[in-house]
């Protein structure tokens, strides 16, 4: 394992900026693996943490295939984690909202110019990504459609859903985006928390890579196979939204299998103590997402359903 400076930017009043990485093996570049890019990703943190661990040991059994390099850059923005502030400390800006940067431009795009430069080039790029809403999530696979998307081998890590999404203007300017129009293999890979570690998704994440680099030739591993994955666009998910803002009672969590007007949640005014909002199934299916934060917006999709089809 060789420990590395990806990107580096020199600092004023505090120590460098820097952004991390761990090395394994030698030759192709093989795979990039890339963690937490905002300040409340504990959980992407900690799943790239278990594969250095992980893929250390690999190495030093001789389980990395020769001539193939892994790259994994567990954070890329530790001054925000540092704080514990989502995103960007200075102006509160998004580095996932900034590839593929700009090397003269402010600093987030600086730095995932940098980091792209540096990681552009592998065949295949996963990253730990999390939901622009809190929440909890069934683990899956996403990928966009750009025209180079390859949903066959995105079954290989072996989750229970293969995601589809169709790009949003916003979605241009991510690392899964750019990395596929680069004609990197991209993936962002989802587990059932952000904040919080779940140590059981993270562990089935971890699984779910060693796998797919495993079945690509990468590394010899063995493992848990996962599942024969289904696949599923974001146009077919239902969004289900609430009508008034205050506590929110989840009466259902991800991953449930609910039927036709089930009672999924309760909003309780903050003030006044009171129901002011039932919401129900208003279709059979499954639930992917799940909001998880005590309060509620007016208006939030506080659950996606995956319908239920024939052909499932």
């Amino acid at each position: 394992m060789e420990r590395k400076t990806i990107f580096q930017i020199r600092a004023l009043y505090r120590d460098d900026f820097r952004v991390t990485g761990f090395s394994f093996g030698h030759g192709e570049r093989a795979v990039c693996i890339v963690g937490s890019m905002r300040g409340n990703e504990n959980q992407q943190l900690y799943c790239c943490a278990e594969l250095v661990r992980k893929l250390k040991a690999l190495e030093e059994k001789g389980c990395i295939r020769e001539g193939r390099e892994i790259l994994v850059i567990p954070c890329v923005n530790p001054y925000s984690m540092n704080i514990k502030k989502r995103f960007w400390s200075i102006d509160n800006t998004d580095i996932n909202r900034m590839f593929p940067g700009y090397s003269e431009g402010e600093t987030t795009q600086r730095i995932a110019g940098g980091v792209f430069e540096a990681i552009k080039d592998y065949t295949y790029g996963l990253q730990f990504a999390s939901f622009y809403m809190p929440g909890r999530f069934v683990p899956h696979i996403r990928i966009m459609k750009t025209g180079f998307e390859d949903v066959e081998l995105a079954k290989k890590f072996g989750f229970p859903y293969v995601v589809l999404h169709t790009p949003r203007p916003f979605d241009t300017a991510t690392l899964n985006y750019n990395w596929q129009i680069w004609e990197t293999r991209a993936f962002s890979v989802y587990t059932t928390t952000t904040e919080r570690i779940d140590r059981v998704s993270a562990r089935q994440a971890v699984e779910a890579v060693l796998s797919f680099l495993q079945k690509q030739g990468i590394v010899d591993y063995s493992g848990f196979e996962g599942y024969v994955s289904k696949v599923v666009s974001t146009e077919e998910m239902v969004s289900v939204r609430n009508r008034r803002a205050g506590f929110f009672e989840g009466k259902a969590n991800a991953g449930e299998y609910v039927r036709k007007g089930q009672l999924l949640a309760c909003i309780v005014d903050c003030y006044e103590g009171m129901v002011v909002d039932q919401i129900y199934a208003p279709l059979e299916g499954t639930l992917l997402f799940s909001h998880a934060e005590p309060k509620v917006y007016e208006n939030t999709a506080v659950y996606k359903i995956i319908p239920e089809t024939e052909d499932w």
